[in-house]
């Protein structure tokens, strides 16, 4: 395996439930660190979503390990954000795994979504 590259500034984004004020929940979204990352997309496929189509993209994001249950180590409950404000892309985390024997590196499987 080569080493990665990582030249790609993310930031980590957690969940957070807030009470809506009419007996529900709200989800926002609450930053928590930043790190710099390596970006490999993946397959595309497009699916249908409440609004008409949306296209979905799975990248494999390299990121410099930490310990299982450090903060700064990606979850797959959180998602990366790249860029500020409207165009910012958002990829949800499904899956995190070291990538090289000596543990050095993840790899977060995470998917884009956009609309179509």
């Amino acid at each position: 395996m080569r080493r990665p590259r990582p030249s790609v500034p993310l930031v980590v984004e957690t969940p957070d439930r807030v009470p809506d004020g009419m007996g529900g929940f709200r989800l926002t979204w609450q930053e928590v660190g930043r790190i710099w990352a390596e970006m490999r997309s993946g397959a595309g496929a497009e699916r249908g979503a409440e609004l008409g189509a949306q296209s979905v993209v799975t990248w494999r994001i390299i990121v410099r390990a930490a310990p299982a249950g450090d903060a700064r180590r990606p979850r797959p409950e959180q998602r990366l954000r790249l860029g500020e404000g409207a165009a910012a892309r958002r990829f949800r985390i499904e899956a995190v795994a070291e990538s090289d024997a000596g543990g050095r590196w993840l790899v977060c499987i995470a998917k884009e979504e956009t609309g179509a």
